[in-house]
């Protein structure tokens, strides 16, 4: 599990998070907020990519303040702009580049990523230049690179926002059929109508949390004030 402690985070005199205390255990999990409410730094804080300034963030125990590297082998991060993920020059060499630095032997290398590319609908591009590759590609791309090393938890940055309707559908699919637990940040609410359990957060405090069927509505109705 992931778990919070006496959380909060400030970028200078500025707070974004205030003091949380949570432990995620559901297999898929949204969060959502108005821009600037502390959702992204709550992101990326679940695998060290920042650390808070006060508490703690545990995954299966590992601090990520003093254990990030591990934490990092378990869990994934796909950002919302892919190009800012995708660092090879080819499709195949950008799957190849995680799985080096995660004890694969140069035998099973090849193999994970021919396994990778064929699952996700890729293995066509596979010598093609990663960045010439279509918007919903791309995303396919760095979510596959993501997958390559196995994580036991994912963290989606807004998947699906530069997608058009037939690649959401395509991201939307992947989202629901995942075994890993994930951790969705999103402004598509159709997207979270079925997950297990919504965060919702504004000005930097978690001020719903449940079910989307709950928590969605109460979270419209923040809007329109």
């Amino acid at each position: 599990m992931i778990e919070l402690e006496g959380v909060s985070h400030r970028f200078g005199e500025r707070e974004v998070l205030q003091r949380l205390d949570l432990t995620l255990t559901e297999h898929r999990i949204a969060v959502v907020g108005s821009n600037g409410s502390g959702k992204s730094t709550f992101a990326r804080l679940l695998n060290g990519l920042q650390v808070p300034t006060e508490g703690k963030v545990r995954v299966d125990g590992l601090d990520t303040r003093k254990q990030g590297r591990a934490v990092r082998r378990q869990v994934g991060f796909v950002f919302q702009d892919p190009d800012v993920q995708i660092v090879m020059p080819t499709v195949a060499e950008d799957v190849a580049f995680g799985l080096k630095h995660h004890g694969l032997t140069k035998t099973e290398i090849p193999e994970r990523v021919s396994e990778v590319l064929a699952e996700y609908g890729l293995s066509e591009f596979r010598d093609h230049p990663a960045h010439l590759l279509s918007g919903g590609q791309k995303q396919l791309l760095a979510i596959a690179a993501v997958l390559s090393v196995r994580p036991r938890y994912v963290i989606f940055d807004e998947p699906t926002t530069l997608l058009d309707l037939r690649n959401k559908r395509r991201i939307s699919q992947l989202l629901h059929e995942l075994p890993q637990q994930i951790v969705v940040i999103s402004h598509d609410l159709d997207l979270l109508a079925d997950f297990d359990r919504v965060l919702v957060f504004d000005e930097g405090r978690l001020v719903e949390d449940g079910p989307p069927a709950q928590t969605i509505p109460r979270y419209v109705d923040r809007c329109r004030l």
